[in-house]
C-alpha cells in the first residue's frame, strides 16, 4: 500500500557536523528526495515583502522568476525546467510556502519520490521561519563533537570567522537543539550524533527512519556512490562524502587545534560536550584574556540575535499574505512509479 507520509524534512546543525553526508544518505532512500543546498528558502523569506500581494498572478510570477533565476539562489542544482516550475507556481496557491514547496515537489517528482527535504546547517537559526511555512515539518539535528566541528570549520576557505566565532556557532546550534527537543516533541524533532552515524550507520539510520515513519532502506549506507556523481571534487571540504562512512576524522581536533585553542574550546563548551556524551581531555584552563574575549563576542551575538527576532516580528505584521504552504500530501507520481 502506498504510504501517505509526506511531511517535509529539514536537516540542521553546526556547519562541519556532517550534514552533507546525512543529506546524501537521505536522498539515497527510495522515497525521499533531498537536494544539495539551494539557498532560496531563507533568502526568499527575507525578500518576501518585495513581491507584494501573491493573490495577484503577476506577483507570483515575479517570485517564481526570482527563485528560478535569481543571482543569489542555486535553483540550477535541481536540474529542473525553470519555465515549468514558474508556471506551476503561478497557477498554485498564493503563499510563499506554497511556492517553495512547489519547487521541492517538482524535484521529488523528477526523482520519482513522494517526499522531499532540504538541508542547510544554519537552519538551526531559522526553525521559526520554517515552521511558519511548513508547520507539519520534521527536523533532524546532527551533532558532532564541538572540538572536531570547530577545528574543521576553521580550515574551511569560506569561513571568515575566528576560533571564538566557531565555538559560539557550535554552542548556539546545540543550545537550539536542546530547546527544540522538548518544545517540538519526539514526533517532530530528532537528534543524532555524527560519531554514531559513521560508526554504525545502519543502526543510526534505522532509528532515523523510524522517526520519519519510513522503512529503513539499505541504500542509505551506500550514499557515497551517489555523492561521487553529484558532489563536485572541487568542493574539497565535502570529499569525505565520496567514501563509505568511517571514523577516521573522529578526534582530529587533537592535532588540528593549537594548545590554547583546544583549551579555550573545551572550557567554554565543556558542559554541552558532556551533555552529548563527549569526554573531556582535561585541557588546562584557558588564559583570562581569551575567556574575556569569548564572553564579549557571546554577549554581542545574543543582542544581535534578539534584535533580529524583534525585527522579524515587525516584518510579519506587514505581510500581505500568509506564508504557510497550502501544498500538502505526497508528491503525485506517474502510475508506473507508484508503490503498491
Amino acid at each position: 500500500m502506498t504510504s501517505q507520509i509526506s511531511r517535509p524534512i529539514f536537516v540542521l546543525g553546526c556547519p562541519r557536523s556532517g550534514t552533507t553526508l546525512l543529506q546524501q544518505m537521505l536522498h539515497s532512500h527510495r522515497r525521499i528526495a533531498f537536494p544539495s543546498e539551494t539557498l532560496f528558502v531563507h533568502t526568499a523569506y527575507a525578500a518576501r515583502h518585495r513581491f507584494g500581494d501573491l493573490e495577484r498572478a503577476e506577483n507570483r510570477r515575479a517570485l517564481a522568476e526570482w527563485i528560478t533565476r535569481g543571482r543569489h539562489t542555486k535553483f540550477r542544482v535541481l536540474e529542473l525546467d525553470a519555465e515549468d516550475v514558474i508556471e506551476e507556481i503561478v497557477h498554485g496557491p498564493p503563499t510563499l510556502g506554497s511556492a517553495l514547496a512547489t519547487v521541492f515537489r517538482a524535484y521529488a517528482r523528477r526523482h520519482g519520490k513522494p517526499r522531499w527535504g532540504d538541508k542547510r546547517p544554519s537552519y538551526f537559526r531559522r526553525v521559526p521561519m520554517l515552521r511558519r511555512m511548513f508547520p507539519d515539518a520534521q527536523f533532524v539535528h546532527l551533532v558532532r563533537d564541538g572540538r572536531d566541528a570547530v577545528s574543521s570549520l576553521m580550515r574551511m576557505p569560506w569561513f571568515s570567522g575566528d576560533i571564538y566565532a566557531a565555538a559560539l556557532t557550535w554552542r548556539e546550534a546545540v543550545d537550539t537543539g536542546r530547546r527544540l527537543g522538548p518544545r517540538l516533541g519526539p514526533g517532530t524533532f530528532h537528534e543524532l550524533r555524527y560519531e554514531d552515524l559513521v560508526a554504525d550507520p545502519e543502526y543510526a539510520l534505522a532509528k532515523l527512519c523510524a522517526f520519519l515513519d519510513e522503512e529503513y532502506d539499505p541504500e542509505m549506507t551506500r550514499a557515497y556512490e551517489h555523492a561521487r556523481r553529484t558532489v563536485p571534487s572541487a568542493r574539497k571540504w565535502h570529499l569525505r562524502t565520496h567514501e563509505a562512512p568511517n571514523t577516521r576524522t573522529v578526534g582530529a581536533w587533537r592535532y588540528r587545534l593549537d594548545d590554547w585553542e583546544a583549551s579555550l574550546v573545551e572550557h567554554v563548551l565543556a558542559s554541552r560536550l558532556l551533555d552529548h556524551g563527549y569526554a573531556l581531555s582535561g585541557a588546562p584552563r584557558p588564559a583570562a584574556a581569551h575567556l574575556a574575549k569569548f564572553h564579549r563576542i557571546a554577549a554581542h551575538r545574543w543582542r544581535s540575535r534578539h534584535a533580529h527576532a524583534f525585527l522579524d516580528l515587525l516584518a510579519q505584521a506587514r505581510e500581505p499574505n500568509p506564508v504557510v504552504s497550502l501544498v500538502r500530501g505526497p508528491v503525485p507520481l506517474p502510475h508506473h512509479l507508484e508503490e503498491n
